[in-house]
């Protein structure tokens, strides 16, 4: 019969012929197959991370490379197409941005028919007489006539009386400044109904993006758009118009219908006579009075210079306080190169001629929606 061998016999048995045991192997053979397992397994996650994220990556760089060529193939091209050269903060440029869009509707105007009339003075006297439109009864009603003259008549320099002259002067761009704030002030209006609701149509944000363009606002910040959608007041952009024109008689404005001086380095433009030889502006030239008023209330609604002009502003109005032209004309010493003269003379002339009397005028209402206007 033969005899059985324990298990500690076995095991010395395969010690002696330097065999490991059974156990030693087992448990050697599980730690080498844990370890190769783990790196197995985080090899595994590293090559399936890596050619998950390759699309992710490659989309990523072409994004990179197209900003990039769009960004170098939109610059000083299509900066040099604004009025005034420069029409975003300088510090926020998106040179993406096809800067036209903020005169866009400004440049539109030169698509009317070219058969402009310019009546004379007497005749625009007359027509005045036979609608009974005066300045006396629009300060008393607080009611101007739509009445929409395109071009100045060429005997302003001719009319001696500075009182006759001025008046005529106020008369004939009263009702262009009025409506141009007028359609400000339903935009705001439109803006505000949009913003207090929960849910926008798709017409409400193409609406919204369009003004986004137009008002050269970054990002879509609808904060910044509050804050440039705003009126000029009416004294102070006569009083502007004024100073600009001399009353109606520089030849930037009978030429040229530039009730403001603004400049420009490419275009359509008139040379001013006193200019150097080496410069290169020229004082912006319109079709009519009307894209003159809307390109001049455009340019203080985008313009880097006039930032803390539009924050002035937006100050009085988060105080629920009456724009005051007196005070907003501080913000514009930027807009001559005589600075601080510039803002002296503009509030000489509104005190002088009483022109905050008109900041309350309303445009005699061609529709419902006007009249509610405030």
């Amino acid at each position: 019969m033969k005899k059985s061998l324990t298990l500690n016999q076995v095991k010395k048995f395969l010690l002696k012929k330097g065999l490991t045991t059974i156990t030693n192997n087992k448990k050697n053979f599980l730690n080498n197959n844990f370890k190769n397992f783990y790196l197995t397994a985080l090899s595994s996650s590293v090559l399936i991370l890596f050619f998950f994220s390759l699309p992710m990556i490659f989309e990523f760089k072409k994004n990179v490379i197209d900003a990039s060529k769009e960004t170098k193939n939109t610059s000083k091209s299509n900066f040099e197409k604004v009025l005034d050269g420069e029409a975003l903060e300088t510090s926020k440029i998106d040179e993406g941005l096809d800067l036209r869009n903020l005169y866009e509707d400004v440049f539109k105007f030169d698509d009317l028919p070219s058969d402009v009339v310019r009546l004379s003075a007497s005749t625009i006297e007359q027509l005045f007489k036979d609608t009974n439109y005066t300045l006396s009864d629009v300060r008393d009603t607080k009611l101007v006539k739509p009445i929409a003259l395109s071009l100045l008549p060429e005997e302003m320099k001719k009319i001696e009386s500075t009182k006759k002259r001025k008046n005529l002067f106020i008369q004939i761009i009263l009702p262009l400044i009025v409506e141009e704030n007028n359609k400000i002030k339903l935009d705001r209006r439109k803006l505000f109904s949009i913003l207090n609701k929960n849910k926008n149509s798709d017409i409400e944000k193409k609406w919204l993006n369009k003004k986004f363009k137009q008002y050269g606002v970054l990002n879509k910040d609808l904060s910044t758009l509050k804050v440039r959608m705003d009126i000029v007041p009416t004294s102070l952009a006569i009083a502007q118009a004024a100073k600009e024109t001399g009353w109606g008689t520089s030849r930037f404005a009978l030429e040229g219908n530039a009730l403001f001086g603004q400049w420009t380095w490419s275009g359509e433009g008139i040379k001013p006579a006193g200019a150097d030889d080496d410069a290169t502006h020229k004082i912006m030239k319109f079709k009519i009075l009307k894209s003159s008023v809307r390109a001049y209330q455009r340019n203080l609604n985008t313009h880097s210079s006039y930032k803390q002009f539009r924050m002035a502003r937006a100050e009085l109005r988060d105080n629920r306080n009456k724009l005051d032209s007196l005070l907003l004309a501080n913000y514009l010493d930027k807009y001559a190169e005589t600075g601080k003269v510039y803002v002296k003379i503009l509030k000489q002339i509104i005190k002088q001629n009483s022109l905050t009397d008109f900041d309350d005028v309303k445009l005699l209402p061609s529709s419902i929606q006007l009249k509610s206007l405030i």
